[in-house]
């Protein structure tokens, strides 16, 4: 690290034409917070005189004159030290909120309380021939000096809020420091240059590259490393720092996040690679720092061509188009040209806002919306005969755990037997490849969904033995923020007030992003020949009560004081720990480091299709019973809730 930081030489300067003309490097010192210092330092002791002044009517008694100089140096080096411990001069004070000031209030009252304290007990240090401080003087000082501490900080606001509309005209414009000096950094830099219309003005960039710092890029220099970015933006009145790094790890983004926060300054960043699926970067991309962001999962490494190979000029036919997973597949897809694209689903409304979505893209492929229930086997097969699908992405299914547990007749119905249909038409109609969407719930079920889901394995395993069609699964776990998850849930909870609802305080679970999740599906569904299932490496797992406290704070709260968080126990169906893959099943690496995979032992024939029948049966009479034991034998795990007495506790 370089001994020397940046250090603008014309900043403020009231007079000058623009925000940066020179630049000079210098030792690193905090110059503004020492003179923040100072000019408290000659505020507390220009307070203590006016209390005198006051308090004496404007002619000070030789004595009392002895006493204001001899505790002037105790009153400066108290004031000082408390505002200090308070983190008063760790503040921005050009950005003077309510928050600010009433930090600045406890650590006048807190030296005022201390002093106090002294009186009462006649400390010689604050006795002058015999008079000790007056009680009357304390209370005024206190408030000229909160007046005065805080008139100058506001001041300072108005002042450079001035300064800036002076210079930069109407509306104010926002200071920025890009975050990455790569080529996305670049891209930004260019179209920020060019779109003057939206009012922010790049000072300089930030770069971790040893041989890019000091440097000029255009006439925008590169101020420093992330390390440096807390005293840039102090220094360069930073606004807003824009993050320019699609392949920074979670744990960079954090870092800088939090300097962000703690600065109060507006972050905005580029998408990461997994959601610029086509390379390209624009300035309309731009968005505010999502938790997504600070999960911490790589970018996948995708064999475009093999994607390709069995996508491109075909009809794919996507299930439960419309939601999380499947309307991320209906975009991906698009991008390997496909002939034709048939979006189905049961809901309309879903459906129609994807088929808006998707003909807006610049792809030209036919996109086919059909409102349909994959259990219709008549209305099915009518879709597969008039557009002939070369391949199936099943991604159907009712995915949440407690509410299956409460809706037993509709699991099966629909993640079971609509599965079924499905993939019995993809054989009677020649589809090349079919690919069932899974989940880690199918891994020793504990509950109805995962037991449905992972009979929806071995109607596939059991088709794959006797069909030319490739049959495949991709088993992955929980995606951050889809349709219906904890994400959305909690962040109503924030706006709400609280509390957050937590299952367990040691229920962890596997995360991974939306769009990555569908690029790990289209890897798999190249390397399927029959038969396979899929497990995508979901990194470790994370501790859903760390994600909650995570969401809190990124919501600019404090959790446990702003949102209090509370335990409500595991719910029926679910686990405390979740996993991919059965010790039985057997785990094997593939070509992608994401993509492992398993080959579970089949059912036999005539098994699976005498409990079929039996579920079968067992819906039509409506024998709860029956079906859960039925689940039972077959998943080799239970249905019913994990024993975990509930946890009330509050944090």
């Amino acid at each position: 690290m370089s001994s020397s930081e940046p250090k603008i030489t014309n900043i403020p300067n009231p007079d000058g034409p623009s925000p940066v003309e020179a630049v000079s490097y210098g030792p690193r010192f905090p110059w503004m917070r020492v003179t923040q210092v100072v000019l408290d330092s000659l505020l507390v002791a220009l307070s203590l005189a006016g209390a005198y002044l006051i308090r004496f009517d404007g002619r000070i008694d030789p004595v009392y004159a002895s006493q204001l100089i001899k505790v002037i140096p105790v009153f400066v080096a108290m004031r000082i030290l408390a505002n200090w411990s308070y983190g008063v001069y760790g503040r921005l004070w050009r950005y003077t909120g309510l928050t600010e000031v009433m930090e600045l209030a406890v650590s006048v009252l807190t030296v005022s309380a201390v002093v106090l304290a002294l009186r009462a007990i006649g400390v010689d240090l604050l006795r002058v021939e015999g008079h000790l401080l007056s009680y009357g003087i304390l209370v005024i000082d206190s408030g000229l000096c909160f007046f005065l501490m805080t008139t100058s900080r506001v001041l300072r606001r108005l002042q450079t809020e001035h300064w800036q509309r002076k210079h930069w005209r109407q509306p104010v414009r926002r200071r920025a420091l890009v975050v990455g000096a790569g080529d996305a950094g670049m891209m930004v830099l260019k179209e920020l240059n060019q779109r003057s219309d939206l009012g922010v003005d790049v000072i300089g960039l930030i770069d971790d590259d040893p041989s890019k710092l000091r440097k000029r890029i255009g006439n925008i220099t590169v101020f420093g490393t992330t390390s440096e970015l807390p005293r840039l933006i102090e220094n360069l009145f930073i606004d807003q720092v824009i993050i320019a790094m699609p392949s920074a790890p979670a744990s960079e983004i954090r870092k800088i996040v939090e300097v962000c926060r703690s600065a109060e300054v507006e972050t905005r960043i580029l998408p990461g690679l997994f959601e610029l699926i086509n390379g390209h970067v624009s300035i309309n991309q731009l968005r505010e720092v999502s938790l997504e962001d600070l999960l911490g999962r790589d970018p996948v490494k995708l064999d475009s061509a093999s994607i390709a190979s069995y996508i491109e000029g075909r009809t794919v036919l996507v299930t439960g188009a419309g939601g999380s997973i499947g309307s991320e597949l209906c975009r991906q897809i698009l991008r390997f040209q496909p002939r034709r694209l048939v979006i189905l689903g049961k809901g309309e409304n879903s459906i129609f806002y994807i088929q808006q979505e998707l003909s807006r893209l610049p792809e030209p492929v036919e996109i086919v919306p059909i409102i349909a229930d994959v259990r219709d086997r008549k209305r099915l097969e009518q879709v597969f005969l008039n557009h002939k699908p070369n391949v199936v992405f099943h991604a159907a299914a009712h995915k949440h755990v407690p509410l299956m547990e409460l809706n037993v007749f509709e699991a099966i119905a629909n993640n079971i037997f609509g599965t079924k249909v499905v993939a019995e038409l993809s054989d009677a109609h020649k589809v090349d490849k079919f690919v069932l969407v899974s989940s880690d719930k199918a891994v020793n079920p504990t509950s109805v969904m995962g037991a449905t889901k992972r009979l929806a394995e071995l109607i596939i395993q059991d088709l794959a033995q006797r069909s030319a069609t490739k049959y495949v699964a991709v088993r992955f776990g929980n995606v951050l923020a889809s349709r219906g998850s904890v994400i959305p849930l909690w962040r109503d909870q924030i706006a709400a007030g609280g509390p957050v609802t937590v299952t367990h305080p040691e229920a962890t679970r596997y995360f991974m992003l939306i769009p990555e999740a569908v690029q790990l599906i289209l890897q798999a569904g190249a390397y399927g020949s029959g038969g396979e299932i899929f497990v995508l490496d979901m990194g470790k797992p994370v501790k859903i009560l760390d994600l909650a406290n995570d969401l809190i704070r990124f919501s600019g709260l404090r959790p446990g004081h702003d949102i209090k968080i509370e335990f409500v126990g595991l719910r029926p169906g679910e686990k405390l720990y979740e996993e991919l893959l059965s010790a039985a099943e057997g785990l094997a690496k593939t070509v992608n480091e994401k993509i492992f995979v398993g080959r579970p032992q089949p059912l036999a024939y005539d098994q699976l299709q005498a409990t079929l029948l039996r579920l079968s049966d067992s819906v039509d009479n409506i024998d709860e019973t029956a079906i859960r034991n039925e689940l039972d034998r077959i998943a080799s795990g239970t249905t019913s809730s994990v024993n975990l007495p509930a946890i009330t506790a509050k944090k």
